[in-house]
């Protein structure tokens, strides 16, 4: 069964009169354990398309299958709830709390999902910090972090709750080269290790070249769905 099943999925923003169309009917199904990427120009609608299987958007049309239920009536609240316990992003700005230490930024995560004991938790997320390369910087805010290290971070929040997808948006873009390539061999090592599944949004070639599938999207439709395998 696919961990993601999208039928007919369609989008339409309204700006004022005028409808604008930023995906036109993308069929496309998703395996457990993939490392994806979706490529194509600026205004292609590979963000939008990632923004709908990341539920925090909803389609105009179309319906998409999360783990074999389909969202497509879920409010915002149960939205909500399948992000939390499923879902782990990470994000070309990072997006880490700047008054949070890289610990506390990590623990914040699993804390929304309530179910490990304080030292649990504690164990968890040292184990983890330890596994992206930071463990003797864990109590390091994000402000004395380089680029790098603040995208190993963002990377260990978002596998700290063991989720079954993670959506990558650009998370090469602020990085040099050599830090790209760290980051990138880090998820895919987790993607090996964990059989977590990574979906990634971006225009570097570098991270096209570690994808086991690349998918195009032109004008909001797929044009090219190719498997390296």
């Amino acid at each position: 069964m696919s961990l993601i099943k999208l039928t007919g999925l369609e989008k339409i923003y309204q700006q004022g009169k005028i409808e604008v169309p930023a995906l036109r009917g993308i069929d496309m199904e998703i395996e457990s354990g993939e490392f994806t990427t979706i490529f194509g120009p600026s205004g292609s609608g590979k963000t939008t398309l990632l923004n709908m299987i990341g539920c925090l958007d909803k389609s105009t049309a179309g319906e998409i299958i999360f783990d074999g239920h389909s969202i497509n009536d879920l409010d915002n609240k149960e939205l909500a709830e399948v992000r939390r316990y499923n879902l782990g992003f990470v994000f070309q700005s990072y997006n880490l709390i700047p008054v949070l230490t890289a610990f506390e930024n990590v623990e914040f995560a699993i804390r929304l999902i309530d179910k490990h004991s304080k030292k649990e938790r504690k164990d968890k997320v040292m184990s983890l910090l330890e596994e992206v390369g930071l463990g003797d910087m864990a109590h390091r805010r994000p402000n004395e972090l380089s680029g790098g290290q603040k995208q190993r971070v963002a990377i260990a929040r978002a596998l700290i709750k063991e989720p079954k997808l993670v959506l990558a948006d650009e998370p090469t873009a602020n990085l040099d080269s050599e830090t790209s390539q760290e980051v990138l061999e880090l998820m895919k090592e987790m993607n090996e290790e964990l059989n977590t599944t990574f979906i990634f949004s971006t225009h570097d070639p570098q991270v096209m070249d570690y994808a086991r599938r690349l998918i195009e999207i032109k004008d909001g439709k797929i044009s090219k769905d190719q498997r390296r395998d």
